[in-house]
């Protein structure tokens, strides 16, 4: 009480009401929400209010661990979906991200275990293999797995489907009559990239539209890395008629690199994205994307909490879809 009365600059009696929620002690809103957020930043805990422990009772607490917050929104998506999904029960999610400190990442599983969480959430912002740190091993709690897995598939894990997502995109151009067909990776060293590689190939391969490895451009997700690849590929003997670009920030570097050189979208070129960033849907004209699913992968974790069953031995990797959302990006070729 001494430390949250000097955070708060009020008495220790006013902290003591205020925390104790003492009836018939009238108090401003102002002091009131003073001292809370003093106490909150503190790092102490709440007291229930009275009368409200049969319900908090009944409420399960979600650790959710990602290595990054801040670098990418993919997080922060799969957040929401959880929370959203845990409403209607009253649960509660408690987020921490690790900023890849292994020391900090063991401490924060430790904490959530002391806290005696109902369950672990395991995001990495890269879609990868992990191996996952000691402190997760062997827990009796229920231990989800985003965006990741293992090699032992030891806990149920959730990932995008990239390569079908890949494949998708690419069919979509070639429905629309394109058969030279570029595309745009991302850094080549990431799954995700290497998947939608993978996608892109297959659908060249089903339509039998042969591979010209002159048409793949490496990027770095970057708009920089879109505008200069789309200028590599209008330097082609034979220019493409539409360029599948591996993320959306990626296909705004190539608009802007097609309406310097004077071609229109999608009469011209036409030009596909993925991840459905919000910008996307803003580009004129506006973009056609895919949908990375982390908004389902986080309310995944609230069905398969209900189905658990621990001590299975292995778990299939669930891979869920990232839909194509058509815009205007894309018509058929001249011709």
């Amino acid at each position: 009480m001494t430390d949250v009365a000097r955070e708060a600059g009020c008495s220790q009696a006013t902290v003591s009401f205020v925390l104790n929620h003492a009836p018939g002690i009238k108090l401003s809103a102002e002091t009131k929400q003073r001292v809370f957020e003093a106490a909150r930043r503190l790092g102490y805990a709440m007291p229930p209010v009275a009368g409200a422990a049969v319900s908090t009772a009944r409420r399960r607490r979600i650790g959710f661990i990602a290595d990054q917050l801040a670098t990418s929104p993919e997080a922060m998506v799969a957040i929401e979906g959880l929370t959203q999904a845990t409403r209607a029960s009253g649960d509660v999610v408690l987020v921490a991200h690790t900023h890849n400190d292994e020391e900090l990442e063991a401490e924060l599983i430790r904490t959530f275990v002391e806290q005696r969480v109902s369950a672990l959430v395991y995001m990495t912002i890269f879609t990868r293999e992990v191996e996952l740190p000691q402190q997760l091993l062997g827990l009796e709690m229920p231990v989800f797995l985003l965006n990741c897995y293992t090699a032992s598939q030891i806990y149920p894990a959730v990932v995008p489907s990239e390569i079908a997502g890949g494949q998708r995109s690419t069919r979509h151009l070639i429905e629309q009559g394109h058969r030279r067909i570029a595309t745009i990776t991302g850094e080549i060293w990431m799954e995700a990239a290497q998947d939608r590689l993978k996608g892109y190939r297959r659908a060249l391969a089903t339509a039998d539209i042969p591979f010209d490895p002159a048409l793949v451009v490496e990027g770095d997700w970057s708009a920089s890395s879109g505008y200069d690849a789309t200028r590599k590929l209008l330097a082609l003997p034979e220019p493409p008629t539409a360029i599948f670009c591996q993320n959306d920030r990626e296909a705004i570097g190539c608009y802007e690199a097609l309406k310097e050189a004077g071609y229109d979208i999608p009469t011209d070129m036409a030009v596909v994205g993925y991840d459905d960033e919000e910008i996307s849907r803003h580009l004129h004209p506006r973009l056609t994307t895919s949908i990375l699913p982390h908004r389902a992968m986080g309310a995944w974790v609230v069905e398969q909490l209900g189905e658990f069953v621990p001590g299975q031995g292995r778990y299939p990797l669930v891979k869920l879809e990232c839909p194509l959302v058509e815009r205007d990006s894309v018509a058929k070729p001249k011709g």
